[in-house]
């Protein structure tokens, strides 16, 4: 991620600016994660560097409120992944990304096992992508991102048993669906 350095030289400007917060420090402990929200949503790893980029950008428009944010953490997932909804909203993509589902596999395994596993995964996706979408956002937040109910329920701007109910309805709808595909 070399766009990342260079908002590592813009934010460092911008912290001898003036600004309470050590910019620089939020992309180092942040970039990765940020990255794994949008490539979630995105299935691209141009597109999700670009939303990093974008939630960056948009730290710095906003430097001077940052030491009023909270919980730092849940303010630039919500800002990645708003960006990123709006980015798939504009490209999306009309079949899953073979590449997301290999990067899911583990290294070091035979290839015919490998190439099960993302066939299962692929599968999984495919669920995954026709549930509704209020269940998937729940479901991508709390299993690739291991955010906790009350994390997800800021990121969505919902109540944490909001957020237990659509968890529970995807976790049990996709099941549904997994078993139903793997019976046929």
């Amino acid at each position: 991620m070399a766009a990342i350095e260079e908002y590592s030289l813009v934010l460092s400007s911008a912290k001898s600016a003036g600004s309470e917060i050590d910019l620089t420090a939020l992309v180092e402990t942040y970039s990765a994660l940020l990255f794994r929200v949008a490539y979630s949503i995105l299935r691209s790893r141009a597109e999700a560097e670009d939303a990093v980029q974008d939630t960056f950008v948009r730290v710095l428009q906003h430097r001077r409120s940052l030491p009023e944010v909270r919980e730092m953490r849940v303010w630039l997932i919500r800002i990645a992944w708003n960006l990123a909804i709006d980015r798939r909203r504009r490209t999306r993509p009309e079949s899953m990304d073979a590449a997301f589902a290999e990067s899911l596999i583990a290294p070091g395994i035979s290839a015919e096992r490998a190439l099960d596993e993302a066939q299962q995964f692929q599968a999984v996706l495919r669920e995954l992508e026709r549930l509704p979408k209020n269940e998937r956002h729940v479901l991508l937040l709390s299993s690739l991102e291991e955010l906790d109910s009350r994390e997800i329920a800021a990121v969505l701007g919902r109540t944490e048993s909001a957020v237990r109910a659509l968890l529970f309805r995807a976790r049990t709808r996709l099941r549904e669906r997994l078993e139903k595909g793997a019976s046929r």
